[in-house]
């Protein structure tokens, strides 16, 4: 499937975690909806509809939910919005989340404290066992546990499965950013018990930005308010003359507005490309690149953040370079076409089940020539006295 992603040579692609590329097939679905709009404009709404709904089936399957479970949202950052300031508050009530999370998983829940909602954190660097660590954090009090499943700066990866089971025996919903694992691992609802799901299609996914998913627990759809407001997310949504109305009934209530139909189309057709490989070969091969890194750190003496146990590791590596500016090698490796990022006080690379095995050692090797250069240069700019 390597022929679905013509990178250019120049370009090393190890940022997958950040934004990535999207595959042949999305481009040429992508250029089609464009092309057709433009010499029928909407004639074929009803065909853009059908992919809208192989959309929700595909995301659905993914995580293990219903079609009518699953809304289709702008992004990561809306779909916690919506939960977090949905759920009815009592003041004194709190969250439960990671001290070292991506901003969109954590000033959303910030944004409570005017409510007397509290955060409690977890230093994530100072945890061996982070379930039970989050758990020890709940009271009577906690009504939220807020995670990812994987850390997006140094990788490290939750049990979703023990950290729901310990919520659902003390009454707490679990919500989940999944935005770092869906399209890179397999994801079970059944076995994780979140109540809530979010994930936007541009990493991991290899969609565009723009699409994301939202997934509420059906017990729990009317059990958050709602703040937006539109001809979308009605339940009689052709009548557009009816004087009374009503929120949908399924996911869709969350949906306020005209859908991101180009979006749609995009991430539809890389999902296509998932699914016709299989999430557990996609895992299982990001897995093998993911340990190839591994032993390129060790082999090139760099010191490795990420964590070094496969169950505890999804597609993120991240490592240091000893004497090296960790920011100034990011920024030498980008602008010798090695996508990458600066993340956890080091470099991250995000392989994805496609990524050649020379793309791992050239960077690597790039990294570690770079490096040298610094290292050199500053030995003879600060000569020992």
């Amino acid at each position: 499937m390597t022929d679905e992603f013509p990178l250019d040579p120049e370009v090393l692609h190890l940022n997958h975690a950040g934004v990535a590329p999207w595959p042949r097939r999305t481009v040429a679905a992508v250029t089609r909806f464009a092309e057709e709009n433009a010499r029928l404009g909407s004639r074929r709404y009803p065909a853009w509809l059908a992919t809208e709904r192989r959309l929700r089936e595909r995301l659905a399957r993914l995580i293990g939910a219903a079609p009518h479970d699953i809304a289709l949202v702008k992004s990561t950052s809306e779909a916690l919005s919506i939960i977090a300031h949905g759920l009815r508050w009592q003041p004194g009530e709190n969250v439960v989340g990671i001290l070292q999370e991506f901003p969109s998983n954590r000033i959303v829940w910030e944004s409570l404290a005017p409510r007397g909602v509290g955060l409690r954190q977890l230093d994530l660097a100072r945890s061996e066992a982070p379930e039970d660590d989050l758990l020890a954090l709940c009271d009577a009090h906690t009504r939220l546990v807020a995670v990812s499943s994987v850390q997006y700066a140094r990788g490290r990866r939750l049990d979703l499965e023990r950290l729901g089971a310990g919520c659902r025996l003390r009454g707490i919903h679990l919500c989940v950013d999944a935005i770092q694992s869906l399209g890179a691992l397999p994801f079970d609802l059944g076995r994780c018990t979140a109540d809530f799901v979010v994930a936007d299609g541009h990493k991991w996914l290899l969609g565009p930005e723009g699409v994301a998913l939202l997934y509420v627990a059906p017990a729990l759809r009317e059990a958050l308010d709602l703040h937006q407001f539109g001809w979308h997310m009605v339940a009689e949504r052709g009548d557009f003359e009816r004087p009374d109305w009503r929120a949908a009934p399924d996911a869709t209530r969350f949906e306020c507005g005209s859908p991101n139909m180009l979006g749609i189309h995009a991430l539809e057709a890389s999902l296509s490309l998932l699914e016709e490989i299989g999430i557990e070969r996609v895992a299982d091969a990001i897995g093998e690149r993911t340990a190839r890194l591994i032993a390129l750190v060790d082999r090139h003496g760099f010191e490795l953040l990420s964590p070094r146990a496969a169950a505890r590791r999804a597609g993120i590596v991240t490592f240091r370079v000893p004497g090296a500016d960790q920011p100034a090698l990011y920024e030498a490796l980008m602008g010798h076409g090695v996508l990458c990022a600066a993340r956890g006080g080091g470099v991250r690379f995000s392989p994805h089940f496609y990524t050649r095995e020379e793309t791992l050692v050239r960077a690597m090797e790039l990294a570690a020539a770079l490096a040298g250069g610094q290292v050199r240069r500053r030995a003879q700019d600060n000569p020992a006295r």
